[in-house]
């Protein structure tokens, strides 16, 4: 297991550069509290770009326009200002693809939101095929949006319309991600300490409640192949779900405090989970080892000191869709970029009251909200991915651990193959 050296030579981590920020504009008496963004989201099309201004709101920008406005306005803008306002539109125009903007009142505070989109030759898991009050198409695009009621509120991204309403969970909804495989199937992350799984082709039924938190469960991610499920929360909390069966496969054991984000790697092969503890772990998630360790505090605290209160702990983690980097937002005024085979960051970028972040569809932009309902932007490290990580990749689309390792090919093949430390 690698750690975060004591020491490190200045010149070799860089700062990221900025490239634009959306400030949420705040009243003279406006309450503070409330206004907390939560949650960040790119469309898997990367068309739009959606955040929590608080206060009940969620911002829906065309990705495009917004980066465009940055390079025409400079790095600021007003989140509700003319510069990003484009025209409604109806859903049934020929224009429906085009991407305007929305702002959407979601009715309470939002915890979370994700986006969706259909594929229709994706079968439903549902009984009742015979009739159905939504039918989405491949040119629909959806966003969830969890809010601290424990409602759970779908809207056609294209309209601002509200679709579905699912209403089951009795606390916090404060996690939601759709199945990469167009499946439309949604889970839901909550502080009533279960997930539930979502069916949106059948009109929202609930087909599955996930059991087996002691505490408040803060956030879940879905493997690439959409077979598997990482859950995390409170009292070191890392769980791995069979999807197909919805049966918890393992629990994985190394935290010291309570974890609050994951990701897989986008060949399904690595999983990072971020934690209170100080550290990101970068975890193989088909044998449970731990394989590397970024840490945020030092020299690292011991696990009673671990298990504390402390000015480093990490808030968020992505991993970038090149495989090679991901990112930490940490309690010490710090966004990191990593690159899994290095143990100290690659690049820098000061954010104050940082809450969650995630890397754009192409991984060229990372984006981060903060307590005051604004969201910064920074380039990402831009690096060419050796032959062994292009070949890790490729073959761990298609392979877990298990099976890599009975390949009928020389040792030291073998080795290159693995993702190891």
């Amino acid at each position: 297991m690698a750690s975060f050296p004591p020491r490190v030579n200045e010149k070799e981590i860089v700062r990221s550069r900025s490239i634009g920020e959306l400030l949420t504009p705040a009243a003279p008496f406006d309450k503070k509290c409330g206004r907390e963004n939560w949650t960040v989201a790119f469309a898997p099309d990367g068309s739009y770009f959606a955040w929590s201004q608080g206060h009940r709101t969620v911002k829906l920008v065309p990705w495009s326009q917004c980066l465009k406005n940055f390079l025409l306005h400079g790095t600021k803008n007003v989140a509700n200002s003319n510069s990003l306002r484009l025209s409604r539109q109806n859903s049934d125009g020929g224009q429906k693809n085009k991407p305007r903007e929305h702002i959407i009142d979601c009715g309470d505070i939002v915890w979370s939101l994700a986006f969706g989109s259909s594929v229709p030759e994706k079968q439903s898991r549902c009984v009742n095929i015979e009739w159905h009050r939504f039918r989405f198409g491949q040119d629909q695009l959806l966003l969830a949006t969890g809010l601290s009621n424990g409602r759970i509120k779908i809207w056609d991204v294209y309209t601002g319309k509200l679709l579905l309403n699912l209403v089951d969970h009795t606390e916090v909804v404060r996690n939601l991600t759709f199945a990469p495989d167009g499946s439309l199937i949604l889970v839901s992350a909550s502080r009533d300490k279960t997930l539930r799984v979502w069916d949106l082709k059948d009109d929202g039924n609930m087909m599955k409640v996930l059991r087996g938190h002691q505490n408040w469960v803060y956030s879940c991610a879905f493997s690439p192949d959409s077979s598997m499920l990482c859950s995390v929360g409170a009292s070191k909390a890392v769980f791995l779900w069979n999807m197909d069966k919805y049966t918890m496969i393992r629990k994985l054991e190394g935290h010291h405090h309570d974890v609050v984000a994951c990701d897989f790697s986008p060949d399904g092969a690595l999983l990072a989970t971020a934690s209170y503890d100080t550290r990101v772990y970068i975890w193989d998630p088909h044998n449970g080892d731990i394989l590397m360790e970024f840490g945020h505090l030092f020299p690292p605290p011991t696990p009673i000191f671990a298990g504390g209160a402390n000015d480093r702990w990490v808030r968020s983690v992505s991993f970038s869709h090149d495989g090679l980097h991901i990112a930490s937002l940490a309690d010490d005024k710090m966004v990191r970029f990593w690159r899994i085979d290095e143990d100290y960051p690659v690049q820098v970028a000061p954010l104050s009251n940082g809450l969650c972040c995630a890397f754009s569809t192409d991984g060229s932009v990372l984006a981060a909200g903060t307590h005051d309902g604004s969201v910064y932007f920074w380039a990402t490290p831009r690096q060419v991915a050796s032959l062994q990580h292009l070949c890790r990749m490729s073959i761990r689309r298609v392979m877990p651990t298990q099976e890599v390792q009975k390949l009928p090919v020389p040792s030291k093949v073998l080795e290159f193959l693995l993702y190891r430390v």
